[in-house]
């Protein structure tokens, strides 16, 4: 090889050496600032539901870059970690991390494995800075990035998904996903839109009942989050005339006075930590039979056995898990064909969501996701 010709090549080597990596600024739902090398090689996924998002922008590459993840969707989602596993088996031995309000989160450990970028959910942000987790992280060179599918979703899921894009390199999967999860809930809301004077059933929507303690009535959704999805379905979420935060308690009375015309409760495979095993077991895969059981005991416990809703058997469950994923387009078209089933009556929710596995997912389908009591069964 010509000397002149060599030279250039090695000249060509260390200019590609010396280009620095490329960088992004996003805007975290923090509000912070957070410059980023895209996309990034090694990364602890700090809420391990946030796979739902992740496989839908990198399918079969899923886990290439994934070095940790949190333990909570062994704990919580078991039925959606079994599908994952299956899949990708060599995710069992993926390091697992504790929750950070719970000081189990261990910091050491993380730092060991070298990681550029650790996703938090938001909910997370205030421990994380009192504790010194984020400065401490900051320190070791790690870069924290905060996301949000659950206390304000409408507000940012959809950062949050460009967010995730920008960190794994696949932005263009996610303007895709964005696209689809619009259209998708469109074909609701734009209807509805379409319908002069829609009458608005009134909807309580029960969070996690059976899955601890007591299992009184009646924590719910404001009107953010399922309380969202009941407005944006066609009902009016009882609740949001109450309060005004993600969550919060009605008193019993409170649910007497409005005597709604749905219920519904979330649910899902909670086994792994309940106390009393009284939820309702829906999601991927779920025993239907089963499911119906645990819904109609709930609906024994005072006050619904007086409902309006309990009485017609206009009882429902649905997976809780869709209250911190931006999957919402699935259980807004089904609470739109509970409340309107005549307006809705072509709309097929379980082939749409058949249809996303099959588009953005490398896991296959399984129903199971929600359950109703037949009518007259109270």
């Amino acid at each position: 090889m010509p000397i002149n010709t060599f030279a250039r090549i090695a000249a060509f080597a260390l200019a590609l050496i010396a280009t620095p990596a490329l960088s992004a600024e996003i805007i975290d739902s923090a509000g912070r600032k957070v410059e980023i090398e895209t996309p990034a090689k090694r990364v602890i996924v700090g809420e391990a539901r946030q796979i739902h998002v992740i496989a839908a922008l990198e399918g079969e590459k899923t886990f290439d870059t994934i070095v940790g993840w949190r333990d909570d969707l062994v704990k919580k989602d078991p039925d959606t970690y079994a599908a994952y596993i299956d899949r990708f088996p060599q995710i069992a031995k993926l390091p697992l991390f504790g929750y950070i309000p719970q000081g189990d989160f261990s910091l050491e450990s993380a730092i060991a494995l070298s990681p550029d970028v650790i996703t938090l959910n938001l909910e997370v942000e205030k421990t994380a800075k009192e504790s010194g987790f984020e400065e401490k992280a900051a320190a070791a060179g790690i870069k924290v990035v905060y996301l949000d599918f659950r206390l304000n979703p409408d507000k940012n899921s959809e950062n949050s998904i460009r967010t995730l894009g920008q960190i794994f390199g696949a932005e263009k999967r996610a303007e895709e996903f964005i696209a689809y999860r619009r259209a998708q809930i469109a074909l609701v809301t734009d209807k509805l839109a379409s319908i002069k004077d829609v009458k608005r059933p009134k909807v309580f929507i029960e969070r996690a009942p059976g899955i601890s303690g007591e299992n009184n009535c009646c924590r719910t959704f404001g009107p953010v989050n399922f309380g969202a999805m009941v407005e944006q379905a066609g009902g009016h979420n009882i609740a949001s005339d109450v309060f005004k935060t993600t969550f919060g308690d009605l008193n019993p009375e409170q649910l007497v006075v409005s005597d709604p015309d749905h219920v519904i409760v979330t649910g899902s495979n909670w086994a792994a930590e309940s106390d009393i095993n009284q939820f309702v077991p829906v999601g991927r895969g779920a025993d239907m039979t089963l499911a119906r059981e645990r819904l109609a005991k709930l609906m024994t416990r005072t006050p619904f056995p007086g409902l309006k809703a309990v009485k017609n058997g206009d009882v429902h469950a649905v997976w809780h898990q869709f209250y911190g994923a931006p999957y919402e387009f699935f259980p807004i078209q089904q609470f739109a064909k509970w409340f309107h089933p005549e307006l809705f009556a072509d709309m097929d929710p379980e082939k749409n969501f058949e249809d996303f596995h099959q588009r953005f997912l490398p896991v296959t389908y399984k129903p199971g996701y929600f359950a109703s009591l037949e009518k007259g069964s109270n």
